[in-house]
């Protein structure tokens, strides 16, 4: 890979937190504070550098002086790392995939964001495996893992905490989640999830109780789960979560809040319609072929097809149809007990305006949701009572990326390009709405007082006021 453009500026790093080490930041918050954050920027405002880089989904983090990524470069997996100050290329290694499968069209083979602890960096590519390298690109271990059972393509990122990189892979069948030494790479456990018997792509988040053992708290289809980090024990879950899981769970306290679809009647409607539409060989299934003609039949079809054999039969309708019934909802449960606390750890839910693909952020004690259209929401995270809903009337397009706060002030990317910042406040006010002009669908980084934002075309660094006085 080589850098198209990069413009770098003279500046001196103001002192706060220098480090955004996994998906979302420090343990999975997508807060940084410490450093004064810009409101306005732009390809021509507070820029410090830019740099282009191939395609992929993964959002950056930041470790040391360096930034990091993966993409996926024709049929290379990426990892890149670049220097934080300059935005000039650091190095770049590329994997051969060792299996591929049909994926959706709107993920790719490099959506899982990397993880670092400062001395290594811990890359997830579902096409792969896990792989370690040092901060200076010299692979230390490899674990290939798949091939996978996943459609929409396996989403979730590692984690790392103490020396215990944690990884959950949700697929229609095989589920499991594992933790392995981040020195050598060695398994030290590996459990089968029996209960995730569809698709899930939230990140996990590592949480740490005042007397007792570090818990993966993991967001599945239908349940949350608690293992034990040290030893793979599944100590408590909470059902009625809801499908689909994407965005990640977001520890408030001794709280988890988690995000998941579904609905009281179901998503798709008899097979009997759809078949009357496309069948044309009258044969009581649908091919490939047939449901091409229609756009959401021709981009959705794998998921339809879960044996795949390349037809779509009434059971396999009336099994997604069936599916689609369930708890929906942004759902707070307590954290902790034994077994299942279903019945007792649910704290409160909601469920009016909510995106599933989103991680909800909780920053100085109240919770941000943000959806399509840009419709945002806060609410009180003890109780889930409404605080405010309203609209970024400047940035109404799709949301995929999550939330990040920093500096009193609240960061939402479009997949436009287009990053409203609020006033961060129970009742938020919009300070600015910044365009890119380019797609992006990562979420931000934060660190050492500048924001990173990843488009499809290239990574940005963006600084606050001092960056400019110190040109």
């Amino acid at each position: 890979m080589r850098a198209l453009w990069v413009v770098p500026f003279c500046f001196t790093l103001v002192a706060g937190a220098q480090e955004w080490p996994r998906f979302r930041g420090p343990h999975g918050a997508g807060v940084a504070e410490g450093a004064a954050l810009p409101v306005l920027f732009g390809p021509t405002k507070n820029l410090v550098w830019r740099v282009e880089v191939p395609a992929g989904k993964s959002s950056p983090i930041v470790g040391g002086d360096r930034i990091f990524l993966t993409a996926l470069d024709g049929d290379r997996l990426a990892t890149l790392a670049f220097d934080l100050k300059t935005g000039a290329p650091a190095w770049r290694r590329d994997l051969a995939r060792t299996h591929a499968h049909e994926v959706f069209v709107g993920n790719d083979s490099a959506t899982p964001t990397p993880a670092t602890d400062g001395e290594s960096l811990f890359v997830f590519f579902p096409d792969f495996g896990l792989v370690a390298f040092d901060l200076d690109g010299k692979e230390r271990w490899r674990l290939p893992l798949g091939p996978f059972d996943s459609f929409y393509g396996l989403s979730a990122s590692p984690v790392v905490h103490g020396d215990t990189v944690a990884l959950v892979c949700d697929q229609r069948k095989g589920s499991f989640a594992l933790a392995v030494d981040k020195r050598s790479g060695q398994v030290r456990w590996r459990v089968a999830r029996p209960n995730a018997v569809t698709e899930a792509y939230a990140t996990p988040v590592v949480y740490t109780p005042a007397s007792g053992a570090p818990q993966l708290l993991v967001a599945g289809a239908r349940r949350n789960d608690s293992y034990d980090l040290g030893t793979g024990r599944n100590l408590w879950w909470v059902g009625k979560q809801g499908i689909s899981p994407a965005g990640s769970p977001v520890v408030f306290g001794d709280t988890l809040i988690s995000v998941a679809t579904g609905g009281e009647t179901p998503e798709y409607p008899p097979f009997d319609e759809p078949l009357g539409r496309l069948d044309t060989d009258k044969d009581g299934h649908l091919s490939r072929d047939e449901a091409a003609s229609d756009a959401e039949g021709r981009d959705h079809f794998g998921w339809m097809d879960a044996d795949g054999d390349g037809r779509v039969t009434r059971a396999e309708w009336d099994a997604r149809r069936d599916e689609s019934v369930a708890e929906a909802g942004v759902v707070a449960t307590a954290i902790g007990g034994e077994g299942d606390r279903t019945a007792s750890n649910l704290r409160w839910r909601y469920k009016k305006s909510f995106s599933y693909l989103i991680t909800p952020l909780v920053y100085r004690d109240t919770l941000y949701l943000v959806k399509g259209g840009g419709i945002v929401t806060t609410l009180d995270p003890r109780t889930g009572a409404v605080l405010k809903t309203g609209r970024t009337p400047e940035a109404i397009g799709s949301y995929y990326a999550s939330p990040v706060a920093g500096d009193g002030k609240v960061y939402l990317l479009s997949e436009a390009g287009q990053v409203t910042v609020l006033k961060a406040d129970p009742q938020w006010e919009i300070l600015a709405v910044n365009a890119l002009a380019e797609k992006a669908e990562a979420t931000p980084a934060i660190a050492g007082g500048r924001l990173y934002i990843r488009t499809e075309k290239a990574l940005y660094s963006f600084g606050g006021p001092e960056v400019v006085a110190a040109r």
